[in-house]
């Protein structure tokens, strides 16, 4: 059923994927005592996980790959798949070069996201830790599910803990954020189910197993199609299908126009919140278009991508004016998100190596820089109880260490060379340009706007007069260093040597262009 280059008896995929959750049971059920003595634990559970990822990171074998995706999946758990449910239904993890920078990702986030909380947070500790370690398992489970429906499951298991901590600890119109994050959210993964449910039965002969389903979409099927009763529409099973899992992607990724749930929330969820929702739930929208959508379907995808593009292209621009006119820093970081998975989604549909393999690295790229631009807003704001922009100036003077850190972020965020942003960025615009250089150009146009509103925030808050606010302000605590050196270091590391993330990255996203253009030849005919 699946090849691995390292099978071994040791669980350690498992073992990452649950050990949060582990922490999540111990600290809820452990006698209540000092809230720091339950951060304490969960920093641990967290760090050992992080450390497990780092390890698997470490041990990937890049140059082990054959001309298969089936053969790109390492550290299987189990082996061959285990029957877990009636009808189908199995339990198998793995990961492959894209999913193993974002497990790794999705590690080091939630830990770094934990540090920050350990002070910050203050009513309902207990309730907060258990919820941030069940997304932290959640989202992990979404990079390594080889089931689909397992990966239904874990998509909703790191769904309801989102919700729920910018329900509780979010901002004063928290609730209203949750339930627009509930309502879009859910929309698009009952339509994902659906699909999954008829995908199992067309294509993988009941068996819900990823490989089974893909080996079943390779044989030209597109006269299969189906009507609604009662009228004359009609299209074929595989663009309905496609449509169901783009939808779902789309409302998370989120791309324009599906993305309005995205500036409430992270405006009003708590600061780790923001952190993990813009670092790697977002992401779980674009790698369900890498792993699902797009191999699934391959003959649509390439139909579908003028589409995609214009879609990706319009959210660059719009999101990049909306964040120019914000005068909420938290506000300009997610519309500026907005404008960021633009570019994330011109790499993936550009539907080559090149883009794809840009597409990913910005996907981990994006998650670096705006956690951490959302950890240094957090950071002002637990100081002055305020994020706008005009209630600040001449920070530099009273903060130095944070301005010199929040700039070395900024240079990212806008893709200067010499930091990660460069890196992704140029792949993602290159690949798009080679395959359509009309969107390319036009996107590498809609980039340069993020200079525009970054700079400008930096002039307004950081320099010119200094206000009465900014000259009361404290610079960082030895904590709040450790927890952002960590970013700015791995900022610059990749910006240097993209190699430690690109090359996994590069060797699986060779392997599943070839098979893109394999499965849409065979479709549609030579």
């Amino acid at each position: 059923m699946l090849e691995t280059a390292n099978a071994q008896g040791f669980p350690l995929l498992s073992l990452t994927v649950f050990l949060p959750l582990a922490g999540a049971v111990l600290i809820a059920l452990m006698p209540k005592r000092h809230p720091l003595l339950d951060f304490a634990i969960a920093i641990m559970t967290a760090g050992a996980a992080f450390a497990l990822s780092t390890g698997m990171l470490a041990g990937y074998d890049s140059d082990w790959m054959v001309n298969s995706p089936r053969a790109a999946f390492q550290f299987a758990d189990p082996a061959t798949p285990a029957r877990w449910l009636p009808g189908g239904i199995t339990f198998q993890i793995g990961v492959d070069g894209i999913s193993i920078v974002l497990v790794w990702l999705t590690t080091l986030l939630s830990l770094l996201a934990l540090l920050f909380s350990a002070t910050a947070v203050r009513v309902r500790v207990r309730e907060y830790i258990a919820l941030m370690l069940i997304l932290e398992t959640g989202i992990l489970g979404v990079f390594c599910a080889l089931d689909l429906f397992l990966f239904y499951v874990f998509w909703e298991a790191a769904l309801i803990p989102m919700i729920l901590l910018i329900g509780i600890w979010g901002g004063s119109r928290r609730i209203y954020a949750s339930y627009k994050f509930l309502l879009y959210t859910m929309a698009g993964s009952a339509l994902m189910l659906v699909a999954i449910i008829g995908l199992a039965q067309w294509a993988g002969n009941g068996s819900f197993h990823y490989f089974d389903v893909i080996g079943g979409m390779v044989r030209p099927a597109l006269d299969q199609r189906f009507g609604i009763p009662g009228t004359t529409f009609a299209m074929d099973l595989r663009v309905a299908l496609f449509a169901a899992f783009a939808l779902a992607f789309a409302v998370k990724v989120p791309l324009f126009p599906f993305h309005t749930w995205l500036p409430d929330a992270h405006v009003e969820a708590p600061t780790a919140g923001s952190v993990i929702l813009a670092g790697v739930l977002l992401k779980m929208g674009t790698y369900g278009f890498v792993r699902f959508a797009l191999p699934l379907f391959p003959e649509v995808a390439h139909a579908a991508a003028p589409w995609f593009l214009t879609l990706a292209v319009i959210g660059i621009w719009y999101g990049a004016w909306v964040a120019f006119a914000q005068e909420d820093m938290k506000s300009l970081v997610a519309y500026s998100s907005v404008s960021h998975m633009g570019i994330i989604m011109l790499g993936i549909f550009a539907l080559n190596a090149i883009g794809m393999a840009g597409g990913v690295l910005q996907m981990v790229n994006h998650g670096l820089t705006t956690g951490a631009l959302f950890l240094l807003v957090g950071m002002l704001y637990e100081r002055a109880h305020t994020r706008e922009i005009a209630a600040f100036g001449g920070l530099w003077s009273a903060m130095p260490r944070f301005s010199v850190l929040f700039l070395i972020i900024l240079f990212a965020s806008v893709g200067l060379p010499g930091t990660n942003g460069f890196v992704g960025e140029w792949l993602s615009l290159l690949g798009a340009y080679q395959a359509h250089p009309v969107w390319g150009i036009l996107g590498a146009f809609g980039v340069i706007l993020g200079a525009l509103y970054m700079l400008s925030m930096f002039q307004r808050v950081f320099f010119g007069p200094q206000s009465e606010l900014s000259a009361s302000m404290t610079d960082l605590t030895a904590r709040e260093i450790a927890v952002l050196l960590p970013l700015v270091v791995l900022v610059l590391w990749i910006g240097i040597y993209p190699a430690t993330f690109l090359d996994p990255i590069e060797a699986t996203s060779t392997v599943w262009a070839a098979a893109l253009r394999a499965g849409a030849e065979v479709a549609v005919g030579p």
